[in-house]
């Protein structure tokens, strides 16, 4: 779609058309909706990245909350959105030996324990290698640190999915 049938869009096919871009977190998009017109899809995107920005930390921390586990049990059933399920998929976490799966499972409840929310990273941008080093990696940050890494990862969801529809 150009920029010019996206601001055109009604309220609530603008919400159905982009509310999947933030897992289970349609509230960014409906702030950003307000936003229009943007001046290109950048803007758009930019808009979005500023209300996350902008969300008090408890908003934030919600927003990290509603993201999928990766590898998890939702993942293997399949019963994640279509969007996770196909992310995942293309980083091969739907096909994990069952010691793939179990040091997943054990990093998973590591990472979980100590910041309280799922470790997110942008699957298609990596493997499942670069995914286990990083989660290794990350968790040594700060709780800070560490917000601040999943929001940036979630940019970078948002963009690839953002991108796929225009």
């Amino acid at each position: 779609m150009t920029i010019d049938e996206i601001n055109a869009l009604t309220d609530a096919d603008f919400i159905g058309r982009y509310g999947f871009l933030f897992e289970h977190s349609p509230w960014i998009v409906k702030d950003a909706e307000k936003c229009r017109p943007f001046a290109s899809i950048a803007a758009f995107e930019a808009a979005m990245a500023d209300i996350v920005a902008e969300a008090d930390q408890h908003d934030q921390i919600k927003l990290l909350r509603a993201h999928p586990e990766l590898a998890s049990k939702a993942a293997v059933d399949k019963t994640l959105t279509e969007a996770s399920n196909a992310e995942q998929a293309s980083a091969g976490l739907d096909r994990l030996s069952q010691a793939e799966y179990d040091r997943f499972h054990d990093l998973n409840t590591r990472y979980r324990s100590r910041f309280g929310f799922p470790f997110i990273i942008c699957v298609r941008l990596t493997d499942k290698a670069g995914i286990l080093a990083a989660m290794e990696q990350r968790l040594e940050h700060t709780e800070g640190q560490e917000i601040a890494a999943a929001l940036a990862e979630i940019g970078k969801i948002v963009h690839l999915r953002l991108m796929d529809l225009t």
